[in-house]
């Protein structure tokens, strides 16, 4: 495998970030998963878009433009000859003087990496379970992929102790927040619903497409502050994420939920645009 490192492409074997590096001793980066089909990054811009947002929020120096990035990026899928992949990039702040302060950063760390992307050939299922974890409400920093994922990295953890593919994390008011790595929305006569984003959702990408896809489809769609007993009253809820695109969910903590056509329909939309984009 060959990676992208601060300008550089290199064997995966040679590239190594500094054991003194911000990102390694505190989760102090930014971080964005791009899916990659036909050999181009899909919503590339929505992205760099949200990237950005958190470069400036974080203070972070990023020595490569968004069109350098991208150019880097199609050169990383040519050489590992991977036209169908999950491109990760990553931004750390660099290296300071021991202790918690940012100030007088050096060298931050610029990292792409490919991985496999799934292969889906029909909409996935998946169980459920609710975290015991929480996210705190109106935390800026959840507008932002930061490095900073424990709460996320244990909610994992515990659907895989439950045999569940995802978890359900709520905010510290037991409101419904996200998954682990997705969005939520559930359907109720025949409108969609979605987490508020300040209960502690990330405005994910796949998210947004789903939104304007709700627009195109004619489906009234709302943010609404709710708890999990909204999901079992559904008539369907689904996942939406950039590795999977959309995943229904089959059961919530080993209960069966509603399985509306409707979750069907948005899958179709959505890979007709995958494959048209």
């Amino acid at each position: 495998m060959i990676v992208f490192l601060n300008g550089k492409f290199v064997p995966e074997s040679g590239a190594v970030v500094s054991v003194f590096d911000r990102g390694f001793l505190y989760g102090d980066a930014l971080f964005e998963g791009l899916l990659v089909t036909r050999g181009r990054p899909f919503r590339w811009h929505e992205h760099m878009e949200r990237l950005q947002r958190g470069v400036d929020f974080l203070k972070l120096t990023v020595p490569f433009s968004s069109a350098e990035l991208l150019r880097h990026a199609l050169r990383l899928v040519e050489q590992n000859k991977m036209p169908e992949c999950i491109l990760r990039l990553s931004i750390t702040r660099g290296i300071t003087e021991r202790g918690y302060s940012p100030k007088n950063a050096t060298r931050p760390a610029v990292v792409m990496t490919l991985h496999p992307s799934p292969v889906i050939d029909k909409m996935p299922c998946w169980r459920v379970v609710t975290s015991s974890f929480r996210l705190l409400g109106n935390d800026p920093l959840a507008d932002f992929k930061t490095a900073n994922k424990l709460p996320q990295v244990m909610a994992r953890a515990e659907a895989d102790a439950a045999g569940a593919q995802e978890a359900i994390l709520l905010n510290h008011q037991g409101r419904l927040a996200e998954g682990t790595t997705s969005n939520l929305f559930w359907i109720k006569d025949k409108a969609l619903f979605t987490p508020a984003l300040p209960d502690g959702a990330l405005p994910g990408v796949t998210r947004g497409v789903v939104l304007d896809l709700c627009v195109k489809m004619n489906i009234k769609c709302k943010e609404r502050k709710a708890r999990p007993i909204e999901l079992l009253k559904a008539d369907g809820a689904f996942l939406t994420m950039t590795s999977m695109g959309i995943v229904a969910i089959e059961s919530l903590d080993g209960r069966k939920l509603g399985q509306s056509p409707l979750v069907k329909k948005l899958w179709s939309e959505y890979r007709s645009l995958l494959e048209t984009s």
